[in-house]
């Protein structure tokens, strides 16, 4: 058998063959070889991190810029910070009994507000702003304090979301002039799960989204294993990267709701943001962080502001007669030591921290 001669091409082998076998080389190199995508921004006051496992020749810039119009549309549509969105003009909205129409983002979130509302019996409610706002917390910047009775009873009046029809598609009617909406404990988690229907339709099949500390978690990392969450430590300072529990997750949405970064201080008592929409006052059930998995995100992110106001006993009570949901709930006990209350299944996704 003879050697070729180096630098020289076979009789078989025309230049423009070499070239298109070259080509395909380099095209099979760019389909198989994967890597992790790793874009981030600013979105709904806030910042989202996500990863996807693509291939070498995949346009970042190309799926930034639909990430980015994606999430301008639900902002668009449903930021309270905007005085022309569809939610700010909705709360101005003074007619009762009159068609508002929305558009499709903004229908979707508020059925499943509705639905939230029936299922925790009011524990989550869209319509509360009118506490927040009167117990310092909300955006009126007003001074953190504790409001008379006639005060709470007064905000009340304008708050429960049976106050809101949405029966009607693509529209909401107000059964009272004076209630307003903000959906931001669902519509976070709505965006976290656009922005996977977005690049799974782009066909990516593993990926991370994070909007806020929100996650959707779909397929695995590059190197096979599930995806790692790790849970902040629920403590007053605490550092953000301080890990308290690492969940790990596979095609599953993730959100924790906490008390102990936003609350102010009065003749010794504490007072959590967390606020009962039934009772109009902060809530006083030592459970200081919970954390929820589901199917969407806008479910867990939603389920997991009702369960700090429904407490440890009520709330898994009401996750353990769920599908495809499970939770931890923290509690913060008569010593000040941190007690774990778990779900059914909700260890199946821990991992060890250390």
């Amino acid at each position: 058998m003879r050697a070729s001669t180096p630098g020289r091409l076979l009789p078989s082998m025309t230049p423009q063959r070499v070239l298109v076998i070259a080509f395909i080389l380099i095209a099979i190199a760019g389909c198989s070889g994967q890597r992790e995508i790793r874009i981030a921004g600013r979105t709904m006051g806030t910042t989202y991190h996500i990863t996807v496992i693509g291939g070498y020749l995949t346009s970042v810039a190309q799926l930034k810029k639909a990430i980015d119009a994606r999430l301008e549309a639900i902002n668009a549509s449903m930021s309270t910070y905007r005085p022309e969105s569809v939610i700010s003009r909705f709360n101005r909205f003074q007619e009762t009994e009159t068609a508002f129409p929305v558009d499709a983002d903004f229908y979707r979130v508020a059925t499943l507000s509705k639905e939230l509302f029936d299922l925790t019996a009011g524990a989550w409610d869209g319509t509360i702003d009118p506490l927040v706002d009167l117990w310092g917390f909300g955006r009126s910047q007003r001074p953190a304090r504790i409001p008379s009775d006639a005060e709470i009873d007064a905000a009340l009046a304008r708050v429960g979301f049976d106050l809101i029809d949405t029966r009607r598609t693509g529209a909401l009617i107000k059964r009272h002039a004076g209630v307003t909406l903000d959906l931001a404990s669902v519509a976070k988690g709505y965006g976290v799960d656009a922005v996977a229907e977005l690049i799974r339709q782009r066909g990516f099949t593993d990926f991370l989204v994070e909007v806020g500390g929100e996650v959707y978690a779909a397929g695995t990392r590059l190197d096979g294993g599930r995806w790692r969450i790790g849970i902040n430590r629920p403590e007053p300072g605490a550092p953000t990267n301080q890990v308290y529990k690492v969940v790990a997750l596979q095609d599953r949405a993730f959100a924790t709701s906490g008390d102990y970064r936003i609350f102010f201080e009065q003749d010794g008592q504490r007072f959590s943001h967390v606020i009962d929409p039934r009772t109009g006052r902060p809530v006083t059930n030592r459970v200081v962080s919970v954390s929820v998995t589901a199917a969407t995100c806008a479910r867990a992110d939603g389920l997991a502001t009702a369960l700090m106001v429904m407490g440890a006993d009520e709330g898994l009570k009401l996750v353990n007669a769920l599908n495809d949901t499970d939770c931890l709930i923290v509690v913060r006990d008569a010593k000040g030591h941190l007690v774990d209350h778990y779900s059914k299944r909700f260890r199946q996704y821990t991992e060890a921290t250390g």
